[in-house]
């Protein structure tokens, strides 16, 4: 498989889109890994050539990742990878039609992202009164991941000079390197700025980085290692919910809402190109009054 003319062609749709079509790098290992068990799976049936993928060899492919428990919500990303591919070779004109073009993608259930209440989040949110370097670096990350709604991955790589405590602004370039300004309140002002002045210069011990949040080593954070520290501080606050930085990011747009946010400014400030990928905060809002209403009213 490593010289075949499938790998070359999968080469060089994954640099297509990092050039043209601007995808970051989470999405495109994305599509890398998706795409790579689809070139295993036809390795396994001695085919080499993009030419010699059928639709039936494509709906057999999806039939065996079923069989193998793998989610409807995963096999649609997969089939989407895919279409996107074999479009990207129709384009290249290395065929002439996609084998995937009549295959309709997995129905998947509508699932609403969990929540935190106010009270939950003020919880996690309070700090140790021990603020050692590590923990304002920590606690700075968390205060900044709700105030603004930002992306893991736009929280890790944010560098320090798009981060204004005095206007209380962060610039955030997002997915296909789209620019916008998201505000931040004053506690999580505060307390980066107490990073910047009595954490940062420690942990990085008269090194340099461009990078805002830093490791102990002086290098950038990364999302796992976020992901940990989020974990770690959840344990200690005594919340029982599985909480993760998407979690954070759904609270923040699920609170600005229900605190009477217009729905154009939190799309604005999440990022989302199609306003309709905002409205399903506004969905989650209806069922916590749908709750509330069934826990209280006398015929609930």
């Amino acid at each position: 498989m490593k010289n075949s003319p499938l790998l070359h062609h999968l080469d060089s749709f994954l640099q297509y889109l990092v050039v043209h079509r601007r995808l970051s790098q989470n999405t495109v290992d994305s599509y890398a890994s998706d795409l790579h068990f689809f070139l295993k799976f036809l390795q396994q049936h001695e085919v080499s050539t993009p030419k010699a993928v059928t639709p039936d060899l494509a709906r057999a492919f999806l039939i065996d990742c079923y069989q193998k428990n793998i989610n409807s919500r995963s096999n649609a990303r997969r089939l989407s990878a895919l279409r996107a591919f074999f479009d990207y070779l129709v384009f290249q004109q290395v065929r002439l039609d996609n084998p995937l073009a009549d295959i309709d993608s997995p129905k998947i259930a509508s699932s609403l992202p969990g929540v935190l209440t106010v009270a939950e989040v003020e919880q996690m949110l309070e700090p140790p009164k021990k603020r050692t370097p590590l923990i304002l670096r920590n606690y700075s990350m968390l205060h900044l991941l709700y105030a603004t709604g930002i992306r893991v991955s736009e929280l890790v790589t944010l560098p320090l000079r798009d981060c204004n405590t005095g206007s209380g602004h962060v610039r955030v370039l997002g997915k296909g390197d789209k620019e916008r300004m998201v505000p931040f309140n004053g506690k999580a002002g505060e307390l980066i700025e107490e990073y910047l002045v009595k954490g940062r210069p420690v942990i990085l011990r008269k090194r340099a980085s461009p990078y805002l949040f830093v490791t102990g080593r002086g290098g950038r954070m990364t999302r796992n290692r976020f992901w940990q520290i989020l974990k770690d501080i959840v344990a200690a606050q005594g919340i029982e919910k599985n909480v993760s930085p998407k979690t954070m990011r759904h609270s923040f747009a699920t609170h600005l809402l229900a605190g009477g946010a217009d729905l154009r400014s939190v799309q604005m400030m999440l990022g989302h190109t199609d306003i309709a990928t905002t409205q399903i905060y506004t969905h989650v809002d209806k069922g916590r009054v749908k709750e509330l209403h069934r826990r209280f009213h006398p015929r609930g």
